[in-house]
C-alpha cells in the first residue's frame, strides 16, 4: 500500500463512528431487535459485535506495533455473541465504547512513522499480517456492517408487508 493510499484509509477508518451513527438513523429502533432467522444477527446484536470487534482491533493494532513477530489470538464472534448475550447488552454503551476505542486507535496510527508500518508483522488469525492488513480489515468493517444492517431493514420491511 502506498503512503497516500494508507493516509486515505486511515482517514476513512477515523470516520467509522460517524458512518455508523449516521447509518443507524435510517433504521427505526423498534426494529433493531428483528432477526430474520435464529442464526442471523439483529441490528442490536451487530452494534454489540462492533464494540467487541473494535476492542479486539484495539489490542491487535497495539500488538502489531509493540510486539512485531508475535502471534495475535483470534476470537470466535459467534461464541462471543451467544456467551455474552448480545441481545441483552446496551447499544448506547456499545456505541460509546466503539467511539472511544476507534478514536484512540485512529490517533495512534495517524501519528505512526513509516518505518512502523513496514516493521509491524505478526500472525493474525493464523496468517501473516502487517499493520496495513489490519487497517484494510478494520477500515472496511463498519461499511460491511452497514450493508448488513440495510439488508436486515429490508427483510424487516418485507416481513411487515407480507
Amino acid at each position: 500500500m502506498t503512503q497516500e493510499e494508507r493516509i486515505q484509509k486511515i482517514e476513512s477508518y477515523g470516520k467509522g463512528h460517524l458512518q455508523l451513527t449516521e447509518a443507524l438513523k435510517q433504521f427505526p429502533k423498534t426494529m433493531w431487535s428483528f432477526k430474520p432467522s435464529p442464526d442471523r444477527w439483529s441490528i442490536h446484536e451487530i452494534i454489540i459485535h462492533i464494540a467487541d470487534s473494535e476492542a479486539n482491533a484495539y489490542v491487535k493494532c497495539r500488538k502489531l506495533i509493540a510486539e512485531p513477530g508475535k502471534s495475535i489470538a483470534a476470537y470466535d464472534q459467534d461464541k462471543w455473541s451467544a456467551a455474552l448475550h448480545y441481545r441483552d447488552q446496551n447499544t448506547e454503551e456499545a456505541l460509546e465504547l466503539f467511539r472511544r476505542l476507534r478514536l484512540s486507535s485512529y490517533a495512534l496510527i495517524k501519528a505512526l512513522p513509516e518505518s512502523v508500518w513496514s516493521d509491524s508483522v505478526g500472525s493474525m488469525e493464523n496468517e501473516t499480517a502487517t499493520l496495513d492488513n489490519w487497517l484494510e480489515v478494520y477500515e472496511q468493517h463498519i461499511p460491511g456492517h452497514i450493508s448488513q444492517m440495510k439488508k436486515r431493514f429490508a427483510e424487516w420491511q418485507k416481513k411487515r408487508s407480507d
